[in-house]
């Protein structure tokens, strides 16, 4: 394709104003390389680890053009040649991409030893006294984006079943109907790896918001990594194992959905059909579950989710609410009542609006919520430089990227941005480090599950 459309939508082809960086100049360079016209070098491999993965393009494409296929494959290719090669290297993809993201329990192992070192306030020691700069460079851009460690994880907080009340309470109130009375729907809910250890409570609060809106919700115990992280980096057979994991432990039969709250784990979830194509023992499963995979949001306007009402008393009687909490905070910093509507924008995550083609789900979520006021930022479609591990590979742009779209959703006056990936919460946050009043992360369904907490509380 040579419209250009793409050009004005890629923020490194903004950043530099280069072909080559652009989507179709990268294109034109995979396509030379598959026909033989050049090789793979070093620069061809720095060219691919450039681009975001952000998809922005794939939105602005009138033609189409599947461009996550493409980059994926010319991120495997690059690994196959091992024109990047070196020792420091393939430890560290070793060490992470085939031991940490390949064996839950170890990952949670290693999550466990963050927390206590977090707890114990080594970490904040170590920040005061400034022995980060000892480590490498790539690490020591990275540690402030190191995620909060729960201190309890997915699996003690969610049960490996649980049953909405309104189910509960129509099977007691008609034993002499059918025995095995079932909710109306029943949907299997994926945990993820990251969001796991750092993000437990979004975790709660999407079984607990599934559960307000009539759905069983099953949470297999340990779950795998969903290999997007590998996909996303040149490790197409490892995603491909984990696909197979994720297949082999459940029988979607069973369900309705399956149930994703991160929008990059659930960009790769929705092409397990696509991964697996050519595997005849797993290609009709992986149909199956692609065909089920919903994003939370995709999923709870799809059946119509149940709005919550304005609680019988003020919002500001329930204990660890967002709205309150922040309320409060503000009312301490400006002596002057709380405001009974929180202004709130809301971050387009790139592989929900540009990979899941999910952008008005979200803020329908938002708007039914009770005591928000949703505003609107500019360039909310912008990447904010997350991307995966970009912030570790390309500092320089990921920085830039990030003070742009801090700038705009400060420019909002809203408190409070909703997102709906923890890697862009993760960017934003280090962001904000040392901002006075820094601005607020929090996922749609946790706002959402609150306000349903709101309705019922004493």
């Amino acid at each position: 394709m040579h419209c250009g459309m793409c050009l004005p939508t890629c923020p490194t082809y903004a950043e530099t104003g280069r072909e080559k960086n652009s989507p179709r100049g990268r294109i034109s360079l995979m396509r030379a390389i598959a026909d033989g016209e050049l090789e793979t070098t070093p620069n061809f491999a720095e060219e691919m680890s450039y681009c975001l993965g952000c998809l922005a393009c794939t939105t602005a494409c009138p033609a189409g053009v599947d461009y996550t296929n493409l980059l994926e494959h010319a991120r495997a290719h690059v690994e196959q040649s091992g024109v990047v090669k070196t020792p420091r290297r393939d430890f560290v993809r070793w060490l992470t991409m085939k031991q940490l993201f390949m064996k839950p329990r170890l990952l949670r192992f290693a999550g466990r030893l963050l927390w206590l070192y977090q707890v114990t306030g080594l970490q904040s020691l170590a920040r005061a006294l400034r022995l980060t700069k000892l480590l490498p460079t790539s690490i020591r851009v990275a540690e402030p984006s190191t995620p909060t460690i729960q201190r309890r994880f997915s699996d003690s907080l969610i049960a490996k079943v649980e049953t909405p009340s309104s189910a509960k309470t129509a099977k007691s109130a008609s034993a002499s109907a059918s025995p095995s009375a079932q909710p109306f729907r029943r949907v299997l809910l994926l945990t993820g790896c990251v969001q796991d250890i750092a993000f437990s409570d979004i975790n709660r609060a999407t079984a607990d918001v599934l559960l307000a809106n009539n759905c069983e919700v099953h949470t297999p115990r340990a779950q795998s990594c969903c290999g997007s992280l590998h996909a996303h980096n040149g490790e197409l057979d490892l995603a491909a194992t984990l696909a197979r994991r994720q297949l082999d432990a459940v029988d979607l039969s069973q369900f309705d959905a399956v149930i994703s709250n991160a929008a990059g784990c659930g960009s790769h979830l929705k092409h397990y059909d696509r991964l697996l194509a050519t595997d005849p023992a797993y290609a009709q499963r992986a149909a199956e579950w692609s065909r089920k995979l919903r994003d939370i949001s995709e999923y709870l306007v799809e059946i119509n989710f149940r709005h919550p009402q304005p609680p019988a008393r003020t919002s500001t009687a329930v204990p660890n609410h967002p709205l309150n909490l922040l309320r409060s905070s503000i009312d301490g910093r400006e002596k002057s009542p709380a405001p009974t509507v929180t202004p709130v924008t809301y971050h387009e995550a790139c592989h929900l609006c540009h990979g899941q083609k999910i952008s008005a789900q979200p803020r329908a979520i938002l708007r039914a919520i009770p005591g928000i006021e949703l505003r609107e930022s500019a360039e909310p479609t912008w990447c904010c430089g997350s991307a995966g591990i970009y912030s570790i590979t390309q500092p320089k742009t990921a920085g830039w990227l990030r003070d742009r779209k801090l700038n705009n959703l400060r420019a909002t006056a809203a408190p409070i941005v909703a997102v709906a990936n923890p890697g862009c919460s993760l960017h934003l946050q280090a962001g904000e480090a040392h901002s006075a009043n820094p601005l607020q992360f929090i996922h749609p369904v946790v706002l959402l599950a609150s306000a349903y907490a709101a309705e019922t509380h004493p």
